[in-house]
């Protein structure tokens, strides 16, 4: 598994696309904050995704700028060096530094941002920075253009376009290049480790949070930053809820454990779902609604490859949980009725992927021009069918709390499609072979 950090090369050609699309305007990218988690502690630091992905720079109190034109630059603002406050809270790289480690033509203490950045918009036809994200930062971007303004008898022009830049950021992070895969090939290698772990660990009369405890031991024990997102353990009638994230539950002999875990490496995510008995049998019920998910995954799979539409997966895995509810009588009617009527979203209510990577619901438009967006080779998406029974009218009892969902990550490739986490059992034989005792 290759889980290199991503080369100096590669943060300095995405400034360099990025500045040929700003058609010489400018570029003005802020890091995330620090977030205080109580008086006199913080909330465990992560940097803003589009910074990062075009820096590779991980500390807070920090501003990207690319001027665009026939001669771009990327000028970086960073915190300076401060022997104090590194004896408390670990070494800053500094201005000087991080022109040589992070290849930006320049670097200036945060500090004088405000000084710098009006002469920096001076003349430039366009600005272009995350509009609406945080008042504050609109105030601050408000406040330069101001500046610029008051010139105005001097001759210089302020920018008279304001454009939000993550919309061209987010077309540049949706196609993955092969450093990128490689470090989602090796996040989803960790999450799949951690997943075996825990099916493992499950037992009737432990905690959803014993089982929780297990993924985090996996993730970090293998170098992962953090989890990719709130891990959902959930046992018995807790599947059914879909965002469920307290993990307090006892696990009890007879009900299914749904868990939806995945790190994040090097700045990517995983994605990883997998259903399975606590006591390591299906039930005959339970089975018949696990091989219809199953059934459903593998059919949208089928779908995954370049030039088809990013809805046709769901589609396809919509058809056959319809097919499968009517055989098992929870939906009444013909397949077509039933999809038309919206009736099978009693038992499945959400879409069935979405794109996958330095988020865990990655940036990227769904649709382009009105239609479905196609699939290209480097695209990355979960694949999630399930089905979510609770009790109500005309629901047999045997169904009743069972809910069940899988979920893969997949890479579109020339030829098709890529599985990266296929290493977690996922058929009813080998869930059970691999829970025995």
């Amino acid at each position: 598994m290759n889980s290199s950090v991503p080369s100096l090369k590669s943060f300095q050609a995405r400034r360099r696309k990025l500045a040929r699309a700003l058609a010489g305007g400018v570029a003005v990218l802020p890091t995330a904050p620090e977030r205080a988690r109580n008086a006199d502690t913080h909330y465990p630091y992560r940097w803003d995704s589009h910074f990062h992905y075009l820096t590779g720079f991980h500390e807070p109190d920090a501003v990207l700028v690319i001027l665009g034109g026939p001669q771009p630059r990327s000028v970086l603002f960073c915190r300076p060096r401060d022997p104090a406050l590194e004896l408390w809270d670990g070494m800053r790289v500094g201005p000087r530094a991080a022109v040589s480690r992070y290849g930006v033509d320049e670097a200036w203490p945060i500090d004088q941002l405000d000084r710098r950045l009006p002469a920096l918009l001076a003349n430039r036809p366009s600005l272009h920075t995350p509009i609406g994200a945080d008042a504050g930062w609109d105030a601050r971007v408000t406040g330069w253009l101001n500046a610029v303004r008051r010139q105005v008898r001097s001759g210089v022009t302020a920018p008279d376009t304001l454009c939000d830049v993550r919309q061209a950021v987010n077309e540049m992070r949706l196609v993955k290049d092969a450093g990128e895969l490689a470090l989602m090939k090796h996040a989803a290698a960790i999450s799949v480790s951690a997943h075996c772990r825990a099916m493992r660990a499950a037992a009737p009369g432990r905690y959803e949070f014993e089982v929780e405890a297990e993924l985090l031991h996996e993730f970090r024990r293998n170098g992962a930053e953090a989890p990719a997102y709130p891990s959902i353990v959930a046992g018995g009638a807790n599947a059914c809820i879909l965002h469920y994230v307290e993990n307090r539950a006892p696990l009890r002999a007879g009900d299914l454990l749904l868990i939806d875990a995945g790190c994040e490496w090097q700045g990517y995510a995983s994605d990883i779902t997998r259903t399975f008995p606590v006591g390591g049998r299906f039930s005959a019920p339970q089975r018949d609604l696990y091989q219809l998910v199953l059934a459903a995954q593998q059919a949208a799979l089928t779908r995954i490859k370049p030039r088809a539409p990013f809805t046709a997966y769901h589609e396809a895995a919509v058809r056959v949980l319809v097919r499968g509810l009517i055989d098992l009588k929870l939906c009444r009617g013909s397949v077509d009725g039933v999809i038309e009527s919206g009736d099978y979203r009693q038992f499945y209510m959400h879409r069935t992927g979405h794109w996958l990577g330095r988020d865990v619901h990655d940036v990227g438009d769904y649709t382009v021009g009105g239609r479905s967006r196609p699939l290209v080779p480097g695209m990355v998406l979960t694949v999630e069918p399930g089905l979510y029974v609770r009790p109500g009218p005309k629901v047999p009892k045997a169904f009743h709390h069972i809910g069940i969902r899988i979920e893969d990550d997949v890479v579109v490739t020339p030829s098709g499609h890529r599985v990266l986490t296929d290493g977690a059992p996922k058929s009813v034989a080998d869930i059970e072979a691999w829970m025995a005792p």
